[in-house]
């Protein structure tokens, strides 16, 4: 804790007088891009599984929460202690099979993860007031694939959810269907709103995989991107441009790519 102290009189100190102009002349909404630009940063680490790296960026991500932190006990709204005494009794009231003795249902052929959850939403529930919806609590600036992930689950731990993957499954085709009917409709309007309905029916389907949509996508990108980038060494091998060079030639380099950098 001496260390978190440290940064939060380090903050104080960039925020009050004689202390840094930019630090000094940011709000809480000039922060918005960095918040969110750390955070991803964070994935980053934890995708390329780099424990120094991560190490770097969660103390880039906790140092934008003591800076909102600080400006807000400024303002006379709320102080850092504030922050860690919600956070903590939070996570103690969220868990009482955990802090006050009261045990799961983990028997028969359950998924202790998922168990995990539904005690948690159904803890959440009782601090709802009536009138409230279980999917109040999803920001709708989340990434569109994250929020659709979000929201699914949340509605899912009321039970409003397929039983399996099978459903998902055929829901998928069903969407599809009507996503080419509205195609060779050529009505744009209902082109997006069907190619809307598979997105969110693929997201349900990752939710009910062991891989989620959200990771799935993010490494089928970072193969596209690889492969790419490989299609585009090969051009410069041979003396071509990628965008000068034929479908044919493009789509012969690309099975060369996949051939090397199988993923």
């Amino acid at each position: 804790m001496n260390a978190f102290d440290e940064l939060v009189d380090i903050v104080a100190r960039l925020r009050g007088d004689g202390g840094c102009p930019w630090d000094r002349a940011q709000t809480p909404q000039t922060l918005r891009p960095y918040v969110l630009e750390e955070s991803y940063e964070v994935l980053d680490a934890i995708d390329l599984g780099d424990p120094a790296l991560l190490r770097k960026e969660l103390g880039d991500v906790l140092f934008q929460i003591v800076l909102l932190a600080q400006m807000h006990e400024e303002a006379g709204d709320f102080a850092m202690a504030d922050v860690l005494e919600a956070i903590n009794h939070k996570m103690v009231d969220r868990h009482p099979h955990v802090f006050a003795n009261e045990e799961l249902d983990l028997k028969g052929d359950v998924d202790p993860k998922e168990v995990g959850l539904a005690a948690w939403e159904k803890r959440k529930a009782t601090e709802r007031s009536a009138d409230s919806s279980v999917l109040d609590g999803v920001p709708k600036a989340l990434p569109a694939l994250l929020r659709a992930h979000r929201v699914s689950e949340k509605a899912a731990a009321t039970g409003f959810d397929w039983p399996d993957v099978t459903g998902v499954r055929a829901k998928l085709d069903e969407e599809l269907a009507e996503l080419d009917d509205a195609l060779a409709s050529g009505d744009e309007a209902a082109i997006g709103d069907e190619l809307g309905d598979v997105f969110f029916t693929l997201v349900n389907l990752g939710r009910h995989l062991p891989v989620g949509g959200e990771t799935a996508l993010r490494q089928a990108t970072t193969k596209f991107e690889t492969r790419f980038r490989r299609v585009e060494a090969l051009c410069r091998a041979r003396g071509l441009a990628p965008h000068d060079a034929s479908s044919e030639q493009l789509e012969a380099l690309w099975e060369e790519a996949k051939a090397e950098v199988a993923s």
